[in-house]
């Protein structure tokens, strides 16, 4: 990845956009694609849809999602200290003890979730997890309205820590999940643009609310209307201990993106971006999902009379914690891909299994 590229996706990883409050982020994505887009809105729901005219049909679409998990802000008491509720899938074992951020319509306010020191636990408390409701922000204030001077009920919460580099071409951060899917639809239709176009209308899709139920992938499906749609999410590594291969398969950093293949993903289509990732000679790991994705995929495929649907995966290890980590390769092959499989697509196409 070249450091223009990176600089993108770093500007993007660390701009904020917890589940509901994704237009930082939005906004980000948008100044990219500027000038590149034939047309360029952001809908009711905020999912920002671009689109590059080709001869026309078929439309093709591709989705990732732009949110993050994080929290809000749902209670001060009166001492000052704040009390918060998940937005998205939060472990709470990850939570005491972390630095974070308050976004607030004055700006970035910084806080600390507070731990009781080990010294002060009894030895049979140790072990067991905080509740999430019972964990707290301090922000250096010492009673409730002078936090209410800064904050409001509402703002949202995300984790203050953003992407740093890694040895081997990798890098960590929070909010790769999927940012880095974002990430990857923009630059697709950025380089379609410089290349030329392809026949097809493309869309690049930043959806909104995928953390929390998948729900702007059903509204943007719904209002483009493609007859193909790739979405391009993050998917669990299991190269790293602890983690049991024969229940996920084989996934490894540096390998190639994946793609998944079962109920979710239509046959035809999958064949296709198998075949183009050989002819380009671009690396590819492949999983078994026998039910929904539990990704846009789902949401996707279900959209009106239904859409040739797949699923474009870059492995991920330790998701949703801060520290997520993926290979900066996998992300190249990933767009490498995407440009093949698109440019074989035109008014000829059938994605109807036979």
């Amino acid at each position: 990845m070249n450091a223009q590229d990176f600089s993108f996706l770093k500007e993007l990883v660390e701009t904020p956009s917890p589940s509901g409050y994704e237009q930082p982020a939005q906004r980000v994505i948008k100044k990219q694609l500027d000038g590149i887009a034939d047309s360029l809105h952001t809908d009711v729901m905020g999912n920002l849809i671009a689109n590059l005219k080709g001869e026309g049909d078929p439309r093709v679409m591709l989705a990732g999602h732009c949110d993050e998990i994080g929290f809000m802000v749902q209670y001060v008491d009166d001492c000052g200290f704040i009390y918060f509720a998940a937005i998205g899938g939060v472990d709470p074992h990850l939570s005491p003890g972390q630095r974070v951020s308050i976004h607030t319509s004055q700006g970035e306010i910084p806080g600390v979730i507070g731990k009781k020191a080990i010294h002060l636990i009894e030895q049979k408390d140790r072990d067991k997890v905080i509740n999430l409701k019972k964990q707290f922000i301090d922000i250096g204030c010492s009673d409730r309205e002078e936090v209410e001077r800064l904050i409001q009920i509402g703002d949202p919460v995300t984790f203050a820590v953003g992407v740093q580099k890694l040895q081997n071409d990798r890098a960590t951060s929070r909010a790769f999940d999927d940012k880095v899917g974002a990430f990857i639809v923009t630059e697709v239709m950025k380089r379609v643009k410089d290349q030329g176009g392809i026949a097809s209308d493309l869309y690049a899709v930043s959806t909104v609310q995928e953390e929390i139920g998948l729900r702007g992938a059903a509204t943007s499906s719904y209002g483009v209307k493609p007859d193909v749609g790739i979405v391009v999410e993050v998917t669990h590594a299991t190269d790293y201990p602890d983690v049991e291969q024969s229940a996920i398969g084989r996934v490894e950093l540096g390998k190639g993106p994946v793609l998944a293949r079962g109920a979710n993903i239509n046959p035809v289509l999958f064949k296709l971006m198998v075949d183009s990732a050989a002819k380009e000679n671009i690396p590819i790991q492949i999983i078994g999902v026998p039910r929904a994705t539990g990704t846009d995929a789902n949401i996707m495929q279900l959209s009106r009379g239904g859409v040739a649907t797949a699923l474009l995966g870059i492995p991920l290890r330790y998701m949703h914690t801060p520290v997520e980590t993926l290979s900066l390769s996998d992300i190249d092959h990933a767009i490498s891909l995407l440009l093949a499989v698109i440019k074989r697509i035109d008014k000829e196409s059938s994605f109807v299994p036979v």
